[in-house]
């Protein structure tokens, strides 16, 4: 059964972890401008959910490589500069799929046949997305952290109804509550260290690291924290940023709120 477990995870995982670099490039915009609608080349993007959904090249970019002949060459080509982009911008989020499988399995792997799983593997996904597009532009999208924590209010519900969960929905939204809280007063005291957009995220995952109860919503919230001041001293070490530049901490609060869940599943 934990094999079976396991497996699904891990088909769940890479099934929808090849969703995600179309999404994350057509959502990695700046603030004042509207989302991605064609690929590099100026393919407009289609398919299900009216293009959000589909793989990472659209199909007449993918179409002539697929038909191109192999022909062995001695040399590599230059790298290209200038003229129609061959390989599509959002080539840098391969690794999304690989995170998200890893993440998915180490769920299932700690939490067992429990039902807030269901919970776990639909948010896993959007929260890898919301790391990717933060990571690109500094951003976090309300299309995506608004819905995000309305589903974890919405999942870990349904999950507190079945028998066999090792969570409480009450605490969750308390922990929701307080985590969104704790975040909204370090944007006032100051705006231009934290985004209002992760104040938003911080929603969402309180309710996930609130469910297993307050402990874990501590070590999950520390964490971000910790894993964002251990990247951003290791830039400073190796001189790529300064003491004043901005980091993007989605994904230093997804990977800190990954890490209290799975603590928290595994002592459930």
């Amino acid at each position: 059964m934990d094999a079976v477990l396991l497996a699904v995870a891990a088909v769940w995982g890479a099934a929808t972890g090849l969703l995600i670099p179309r999404a994350a490039y057509r959502f990695a915009v700046e603030p004042e401008e509207p989302w991605r609608t064609a690929c590099p080349a100026g393919h407009p993007l289609t398919g299900p959910a009216r293009g959000w959904l589909g793989p990472a090249r659209c199909e007449p970019c993918a179409a002539p490589a697929a038909r191109a002949p192999v022909v062995p060459t001695p040399e590599p080509p230059e790298p290209r500069t200038t003229g129609t982009p061959t390989t599509p911008a959002y080539a840098p989020t391969t690794l999304a799929p690989v995170v998200t499988v890893l993440a998915c399995v180490a769920l299932a792997a700690a939490t067992g046949a429990r039902p807030e799983l269901v919970g776990w593997l639909a948010l896993a996904p959007v929260a890898v997305l919301l790391a990717v597009v933060d990571r690109r532009v500094h951003r976090l999208p309300d299309p995506l952290t608004l819905p995000l924590a309305a589903a974890a209010v919405l999942l870990l519900g349904g999950a507190a109804l079945l028998p066999g969960h090792a969570g409480s929905w009450t605490s969750g939204l308390l922990g929701g509550l307080v985590l969104g809280g704790f975040y909204l007063l370090l944007f006032l005291i100051n705006p231009n260290g934290m985004g209002f957009g992760d104040v938003k995220l911080a929603l969402a995952l309180g309710v996930a690291l609130g469910w297993y109860g307050w402990t874990v919503l501590f070590v999950g919230g520390f964490a971000g924290f910790l894993f964002g001041a251990a990247y951003g001293l290791a830039l400073v070490l190796l001189r790529r940023a300064g003491r004043r530049t901005g980091i993007p901490f989605g994904p230093f609060m997804v990977a800190g709120a990954l890490t209290g869940v799975l603590l928290g599943a595994l002592a459930g």
